[in-house]
């Protein structure tokens, strides 16, 4: 008897347990699917953020590969590697250099003798001047003395501080002269990735760590260097003397081709998914390392959900089975019991129903939160776009106060001439009133259809308007940099072919530029000229008398992300978008140098008819 009730109880104990181990399973399964997709997710936009880095930093390299060949054909730099022992020709160069390193913002500007000596320098009249130091050992003034171009990357021995070195021969006939050198810091592109989320790191050849968001692991090996890399660290001093630690990574699979790696972080082991990307030019690998721990919190929540979801609906299976056996085991036994359990079930029924129903209005309430999030979030899109009106509207505040603070005193004037029975006096204050209320119209009318968006089907655009409508709105730009403009147009109306909206953008870019160009200068006048150039063809010129734009980048003026302003003034899309619209009409836009210095941006845009003439010309000809 025992035995069999044993037997049964193992039996009824069966079922159960097998869904607990299907749905412990199941669960695994779901958690590692929710890992794989969420991991992925995170992936991707490590593979953003590792490109936005590789590119930053290529732009910044590309920036001043071409300056020191530069620097090699001016006649200071050729005149002290023939004079080398002539102080005057060594202070002329140092004070050529000073100015190149201001005016380009680089760290230091050198010229080197074929000997390795240093002659003359940025930095001469600093503490710690290259002037007479010795950088032979380095590979940019080898690879430089042979007649190419050097780059290196490494600690300076004489300031301690990272920096990125470009050089170049400076010929003297079928000769080689000396060696031009310049020196960036790249420490503006570190900054911005602290702190960051994911980690992003650079590694030279040898596997050293030399840029990271995080400092701790600044100069730290990724791997430990063999000794062929180590000997080349010695030999070129890359980082003095400083001590290169490992970085202690410890290898835990891989995931989509790309390494799990754990790191020591803060006492407590950290787990992180590696991509790379290779700078060959350089010889630099950017990594960014993708935190694992929200990917695996998500998979676990999952994976724990799931594991519940099922358990409980196998234990519900298995309960609903339970109550059936019984159910006809009693139906057996006694008709009062059977009348029970159904009025049980019917309870039971009734209760999922009421859960049904539950659950649908959840499903509504879920909707509709999904619908107010996705019109909270079109407007906050619409919020954005009012709080960049908003900040030029700011800006143009005063432009407001002024005209209403006269219309004020205007009109009391008026109601006290009145009162004097003086009309004539009170008529002219209301004509002033009246000029006033169409001022601030006028702004109004600009700022409006600058914050439309603009139309795609392009048509005639007087250009005349266009200038008003962006003098109008760059206005407080050109009055904080005490700018004075002048507006030169043919007499007879020039139209053009476009959009006035994206037009006048262009407008308020170019003089913006030209604004900051002469801002601190002597001669702050900015000209804007138009005429028609040929028959089909109108000139548009925006000219300053600023510092000018050199040969040496003038051609890559209008590339994105290209800017020669400082750090943090600037993005460099200003005249990137201001090209492709132009272009987008049709026309072209360029630079060039003006005579008696200074830059003039030219707008070449197509003439356009005025609306109707065609037509009008038509019916004439049919006549």
């Amino acid at each position: 008897m025992r035995a069999r009730q044993a037997t049964s109880r193992l039996k009824r104990l069966a079922a159960p347990l097998a869904a607990l181990v299907l749905a412990l399973a199941l669960a695994l399964l779901a958690g590692q699917i929710a890992f794989d997709r969420f991991l992925g997710q995170s992936a991707a936009s490590g593979r953003g953020t590792l490109r936005l880095a590789a590119s930053a930093l290529e732009g910044q390299l590309e920036r001043y590969e071409p300056l020191p060949a530069f620097i090699a054909t001016q006649d200071p730099v050729r005149r002290v590697l023939r004079e080398p022992d002539n102080p005057q020709a060594v202070a002329a160069a140092n004070r050529f250099l000073k100015s190149i390193n201001a005016l380009l913002e680089s760290s230091d500007v050198y010229v080197m003798l074929t000997d390795g000596r240093t002659v003359a320098a940025s930095n001469y009249d600093s503490g710690t001047s290259f002037v007479g130091e010795n950088f032979r050992y380095r590979p940019y003034f080898q690879d430089a003395a042979e007649g190419r171009r050097g780059r290196f990357y490494g600690l300076g021995t004489t300031s301690g501080r990272r920096g990125y070195y470009f050089s170049a021969p400076v010929p003297e006939g079928d000769d080689i002269a000396g060696v031009a050198v310049f020196k960036v810091e790249l420490d503006a592109i570190e900054a911005s990735w602290v702190p960051s989320d994911p980690e992003i790191l650079v590694t030279d050849p040898e596997g050293i760590v030399f840029m990271a968001g995080r400092e701790s692991w600044r100069f730290r090996a990724y791997a430990p260097p063999d000794a062929p890399a180590r000997a080349r660290l010695d030999e070129t001093r890359r980082y003095a003397e400083r001590p290169l630690t490992p970085l202690g990574l410890s290898p835990r699979g891989t995931f989509d081709g790309n390494p799990l790696v754990g790191v020591a972080l803060n006492g407590e082991r950290r787990e992180y998914l590696v991509l790379s990307e290779e700078m060959p030019e350089a010889g630099w690998f950017v990594r960014v390392f993708v935190d694992t721990a929200p990917a695996r919190t998500q998979a676990a929540t999952i994976g724990l959900a799931a594991f519940l979801l099922l358990g409980f609906a196998a234990l519900g299976l298995t309960a609903l089975r339970q109550r059936r056996l019984r159910l006809a085991e009693r139906m057996r036994h006694q008709e009062e019991a059977q009348v029970e359990l159904e009025r049980r079930v019917g309870e039971r029924t009734a209760a999922l129903a009421v859960a049904n129903r539950r659950l649908e209005e959840e499903v509504c309430e879920r909707r509709t939160a999904e619908e107010t999030l996705r019109k909270t979030q079109a407007d906050l899109v619409e919020a954005g776009k009012l709080a960049a009106l908003g900040q030029m509207s700011a800006a143009l505040s005063h432009e407001f106060n002024q005209p209403l603070a006269a219309a004020g005193a205007y009109a009391d004037n008026a109601v006290t001439y009145l009162d004097r029975n003086r009309p004539t006096e009170a008529r002219d204050n209301v004509l002033r009133i009246s000029a006033l209320v169409e001022r601030l119209s006028s702004i109004s009318r600009h700022l409006r259809a600058f914050a439309r968006r603009p139309e795609d089907k392009l048509g005639p655009v007087d250009l005349a308007a266009a200038v008003e409508s962006a003098l109008e709105i760059a206005g407080w730009r050109l009055k904080a940099a005490g700018a004075e403009i002048e507006v030169g147009l043919d007499a007879a109306p020039l139209l053009v072919r476009g959009d006035s909206i994206r037009l006048s953008q262009v407008l308020i870019n170019l003089v913006s530029n030209a604004a900051d160009a002469v801002e601190g200068l002597p001669d702050r006048r900015i000209e804007i000229a138009g005429r028609r150039d040929g028959k089909n063809r109108v000139r548009v010129t925006v000219a300053d008398r600023g510092p000018g734009v050199p040969e040496a980048i003038a051609q890559r003026i209008f590339d994105p992300f290209f800017t020669t302003k400082g750090v943090g003034k600037g993005l460099g899309l200003g005249l990137s978008i201001s090209y492709n619209i132009v272009r987008d009409f049709g026309g072209a836009l360029s630079v060039e140098r003006r005579e008696g210095g200074g830059a003039r941006f030219c707008v070449l845009l197509d003439a356009a008819e005025p609306v109707g003439s065609a037509a009008r010309e038509a019916a004439q000809a049919a006549e």
